[in-house]
């Protein structure tokens, strides 16, 4: 499974070399994603019936279910730094910031302004969006509908099964702010 993953991975990213104008992080939002996709298909399709139908599905192949696992929430970036790493020493979880700081000034966890890496995200933040077991600080409202914009959640996995993410859950203990959710999240081209 793991390798079938990486396979569309690599294929998904050799797709989406070409990179338009700087997208926002509101653009992994549902609503935004339905505008573009079923633009691009009623200028495409000669059916304009066929283009609904169509978008829809390629939205729907765009997001993916996923467990969110967290091990607490709060607004504070800098305690819920030291908690990630006393989470990661005490039960041997790797962190992984995705090279992505804290800027006290737009008080944002982003990329640097000039990451080599994605020139489109640079000086933004960017969520973590595929399966990994990984510590990270991120957005809570990037996984949960309805949360505050600044309100941080200390991520420590994101698991493909309820299963995976109950256990995750479960190492945590006996930690009272621990949870898991399941998010519908982004997961196609974003270039």
């Amino acid at each position: 499974m793991k390798v079938q993953y990486l396979i569309l991975l690599t294929a998904l990213l050799a797709a989406c070399k070409s990179k338009p104008a700087k997208i926002s992080q509101d653009t992994l939002k549902v609503k935004n994603v339905k505008v573009l996709s079923a633009s691009y298909k009623t200028h495409t399709r000669a059916n304009p019936a066929d283009a609904d139908t169509t978008a829809t599905e390629e939205q729907d192949e765009a997001y993916a279910d996923y467990y969110v696992v967290i091990a607490d929430t709060g607004r504070n970036y800098y305690s819920l730094r030291d908690k990630m790493f006393e989470l990661s020493k005490s039960k041997g979880i790797t962190i992984d910031t995705m090279d992505r700081y804290y800027d006290k000034k737009k008080d944002l966890i982003k990329l640097p302004d000039n990451y080599p890496d994605d020139d489109i995200f640079a000086g933004d933040y960017f969520m973590r969006r595929n399966p990994s077991e990984t510590l990270s600080l991120e957005y809570l409202n990037a996984y949960k509908d309805n949360s505050d914009k600044k309100m941080i959640a200390l991520v420590s996995g994101i698991y493909q099964t309820k299963a995976g993410a109950d256990s995750a859950v479960k190492v945590l203990q006996p930690s009272k702010t621990a949870f898991a959710i399941k998010s519908k999240i982004y997961v196609g081209c974003l270039h």
